[in-house]
This record gives C-alpha cells, sequence and structure tokens, in this order.
C-alpha cells in the first residue's frame, strides 16, 4: 500500500515478474481520489511508461464509502489518436470487469499484430531507433538505415524508427517529455525492449533516459562494440575490442545502471553501485593499462615482421574501404585464400596478410584491414592502433568501394576522411569500384562518368580482377622502397 497526498502518490521502483517476457508488467494501479475527479494525464503516463496492466481511480465520499471509479489500460496498437483506452465514470457497485483476462488478451492480440517476424524473432532483442540531430530528414533516414543493418547485424530485430530535428542538443535530456512520450508509444506497439540511438549520447543524457524508460538504452558507438565483441576472434582482437570497451566505460561509471548490462556481461565490469565509484574507474585505468601492455607486445611482434618484409623488397598493399565493401572477397579471389566473407557489416576484424605472385615472377603482400564506417567511435581508432599499422607502412592503398551501395558517395568521403585522420593520405591508392555486377547499364554509366579512374570489378565472380592484377603488377614493378617498416 502507498500513501500520498491530496495531489499525488510517490512510485517506487517497481519489480520487474514478467517484464522480460511480456508486453505488460502484470500489475495493476488502483489509487483513490479525495475529490470527484477522474485519472489524469500523469497517471496516464506512468501507466504508458510502467507498462501496467492497467490504473484505476476510485473516488470516495466523505465518510470514505466508495462511490464511483474509472479505469485504463493500454492498446496493442493505435486504434486512434491514444495508445490507451480510458473508461468513463462507473458506479462503484458495478466493478465487472475482468483486468486479468483483460491484459491476457492485450497481450495475445499484441502477439498477432506482428505477424511472422514476432514468431520467427521471438527470442531475440527487439528494438526502435532513434536519430535525434540538426541534419536534414533525408540524411538522418539514410543514417538510421545504415544503423538498421548495424542492429541487424548484432541479431537485433528493428520495429521501428523516430526522426526528430533539433537544433540545439540538451546536454542533459536528449529528448523532451513529449517526445519521449511518443517514442515510448511506438515502442510499445512494437514490443520493443530497446532504444538504439544514432550518435553517441552523453553520459548525463544516458542516465536520465535510463531513468525515464525500463527499456534498455544504448547509442550507436556501444552497438559498434558489441558487434565487435561478437566477431573478434584472434587474441588482438579480443584485447582491441575489450580495451574500446574499457575507455567507452570510464566517464559512464557514474550513475552506471542496466543501460550498459551489453557491455558489462562483455567484460566483467559489472560494478557494485556508486557508493565504490573511485575504486571501479581505479581498477578500470588497471585493466586497461595491462591492454595496452599485451597490445604494445604485439606491436613489436608485428614491427619485426614488416621490418623482414622490407628487406626483402618486397611491396605491402592494404586493403581499405567501408565496411561490407567486399574486402575479403578480393583478397580471396586475388591469392585464392579462404577467408571468412560474409554480407553483413564488420563479418572481419583481424588483419589478414596474403602474398600475390605475379606472372613476371615479382611479389606483393596484400593487407585486409577492418572496415570502416562513418564517424568511426575513438574508442575504436585507439584501441585498433595495432591493426591499423599495417595501414601505416603499407606502400599502396586499394580503396575498395561498394558501387552498387545507394550512398557510394558518401562512403567514399567517409573512408578519405578517415584516412586523412590518420595521417594515411599522401599514400599512393587505387580506387576500386566493387559490386559491378549489380548494377544496371544506366547505373554503370553514371558510376563510370563520375568516377572515371577508378576500376570496376566484380570480386564475387571475378569480372573486372584482370584488369585489377595489371594495375598492380605495373605498381610492383616501378615500386622503389621508400617506407620505414618501424613505428615512430
Amino acid at each position: 500500500m502507498l500513501v500520498g497526498n491530496s495531489d499525488r502518490i510517490f512510485i517506487p521502483e517497481l519489480p520487474k515478474t514478467r517484464f522480460a517476457q511480456n508486453r505488460l508488467r502484470g500489475l495493476r494501479i488502483l489509487h483513490t481520489h479525495l475529490s470527484d475527479t477522474g485519472l489524469d494525464q500523469e497517471d496516464l503516463m506512468d501507466m504508458l511508461f510502467l507498462r501496467l496492466d492497467a490504473m484505476i481511480a476510485l473516488t470516495v465520499g466523505q465518510g470514505g464509502q466508495p462511490l464511483h471509479w474509472q479505469y485504463a489500460y493500454l492498446l496493442p496498437k493505435k486504434t486512434g489518436d491514444k495508445p490507451y483506452f480510458l473508461s468513463r465514470f462507473v458506479p462503484w457497485e458495478q466493478s465487472e470487469m475482468n483486468f486479468a483476462r483483460q491484459a491476457q488478451e492485450i497481450e495475445v492480440d499484441a502477439d498477432g499484430t506482428n505477424g511472422e517476424a514476432t514468431t520467427s524473432n521471438a527470442e531475440s532483442t527487439r528494438a526502435l531507433l532513434v536519430s535525434v540531430d540538426n541534419s536534414p530528414k533525408t540524411e538522418q533516414e539514410q543514417n538510421l538505415s545504415e544503423l538498421a543493418e548495424l542492429a541487424n547485424t548484432a541479431g537485433i530485430v528493428v520495429v521501428g524508427t523516430l526522426i526528430q530535428r533539433n537544433s540545439h542538443k540538451n546536454p542533459h535530456s536528449i529528448l523532451g517529455k513529449g517526445k519521449m512520450t511518443e517514442l515510448e508509444v511506438l515502442a510499445l506497439q512494437g514490443c520493443a525492449d530497446m532504444l538504439i540511438f544514432d550518435g553517441e549520447l552523453l553520459p548525463a543524457q544516458l542516465h536520465n533516459l535510463a531513468d525515464l524508460t525500463e527499456r534498455k538504452v544504448i547509442d550507436r558507438t556501444q552497438l559498434i562494440l558489441d558487434i565487435f565483441a561478437q566477431n573478434a576472434v584472434s587474441k588482438a582482437g579480443k584485447l582491441q575490442v575489450e580495451l574500446a570497451q574499457l575507455r567507452y566505460i570510464q566517464p559512464r561509471l557514474a550513475g552506471q545502471n542496466k543501460a550498459l548490462d551489453r557491455l558489462m556481461g562483455g567484460i566483467g565490469g559489472r560494478g557494485p553501485g556508486e557508493t565504490k565509484l573511485e575504486t571501479d574507474r581505479r581498477r578500470n585505468r588497471q585493466k586497461m593499462a595491462q591492454i595496452r601492455k599485451e597490445l604494445e607486445n604485439l606491436r613489436k611482434q608485428r614491427k619485426f615482421t614488416r621490418v623482414r618484409r622490407a628487406r626483402l623488397g618486397v611491396p605491402l598493399v592494404a586493403l581499405v574501404g567501408y565496411t561490407n565493401s567486399g574486402k575479403s572477397t578480393l583478397l580471396n579471389k586475388l591469392t585464392h585464400s579462404h577467408v571468412l566473407e560474409a554480407d553483413r557489416l564488420f563479418a572481419t576484424l583481424d588483419t589478414t596478410i596474403r602474398r600475390l605472385t605475379f606472372p613476371s615472377q615479382k611479389e606483393l603482400v596484400i593487407a585486409d584491414t577492418v572496415g570502416f564506417i562513418r564517424n568511426l567511435p575513438k574508442e575504436l581508432k585507439e584501441a585498433f592502433l595495432a591493426t591499423l599499422e599495417e595501414l601505416e607502412s603499407a606502400d599502396f592503398l586499394v580503396h575498395l568501394v561498394d558501387a552498387s551501395h545507394s550512398e557510394m558517395h558518401q562512403q567514399i568521403t567517409a573512408v578519405e576522411k578517415i584516412l586523412e585522420e590518420l595521417h594515411l593520405d599522401d599514400i599512393p591508392t587505387l580506387l576500386v569500384l566493387n559490386k559491378w555486377d549489380r548494377l544496371s547499364p544506366h547505373e554503370k554509366s553514371d558510376r563510370a562518368l563520375a568516377l572515371p579512374h577508378a576500376i570496376p570489378i566484380s570480386a564475387r565472380n571475378g569480372d573486372g580482377i584482370r584488369e585489377l592484377m595489371v594495375r598492380l603488377e605495373s605498381a610492383v614493378l616501378t615500386f622503389t622502397p621508400h617506407h620505414d617498416a618501424g613505428m615512430p
């Protein structure tokens, strides 16, 4: 029983019974009104954000006897302008409503409205994607489209999107209460248990969002880190991902909450709470220092390999490009290797090096590196320094582009920007348009006109590979060693 004052009551943190398995929490709140007023907007918002089975108001007379009651419950999908049903006032004697059965019918109806996707992905996380930015709406839609690809790569089912243009970002709360209510309604209708924000949330924003909603809240950086954690195979890859996760978590330890659950499970960082905040931070710093030391040892080992290769005068060609542009497929086609290739983002993270011999008996070494993405999180740039060193020692770069992608030019710009940030834009680069077989004749003409110096190929079926080999062999024949294989 909860006791409040004349106009409000405080609802404490509620248990999460049935919370993870069903739309509704399995709880109903009945509160008495000393006046003849019914449910107000605040009551309805509490029902919405807490996912209650029902919210009931009971009016009482001067002697405390019950007079009238009013109830509301959530709807499985938007059938009108409101996400809930609000009854009229009913005399207390007519209290024949079966709320348990009503809640069961709502949940069954909700499952039925989601079709085959709900059945086939019953065990999958369901997420709503959110973009809050001052960019044009078309750009926000493109960014959410890529975010959806990232979510699918992580095994998350996307059930909807929400876009808000905001010229001024609030460092404390990224969404207002009204827009947050709209977001909660969409998530409720899609049975979403996670909210994914495009861009990176500030610690205060993440904390405040977690206070407003009981769904998991993560941002784009966390999602990318989660994908990297799933795909890391080698020791170096796992260490680099763990370092990136620790760097991301460090400023967010204050107010640590369920929003970081996806990361906490991966690296064992579930802390005891804010009372030991400084202890947690110190342990975090110690763990990062230990990982950096291990990565430094791996860097030294790779340095010896590069020095030995430089002494033999064998040039290094590094494959770079936006994630899922087909770098691993091209490496396999050129060197007859069997590196993992998959039509998804960040399928491979670890650097793979293979030797390629031309008919002239000249040789070169090809390195396949981790794919790039727009706004590459700064945590990943530092953590993957050991991997990106192969780019720094490269004599040539092959910039592979997915020519069939609708945002081809934006992806080219994103990769060039990252290369510039890494001070690699002065290395000779060969632009290659992959997946040429997927284009229509008109699209091929447009691509060729816009990028006349690029080489069109299909790494999958081998079209254009001969011309690429000729260009690479020509570069090898005129190659003069000039890169220092050691690192400063």
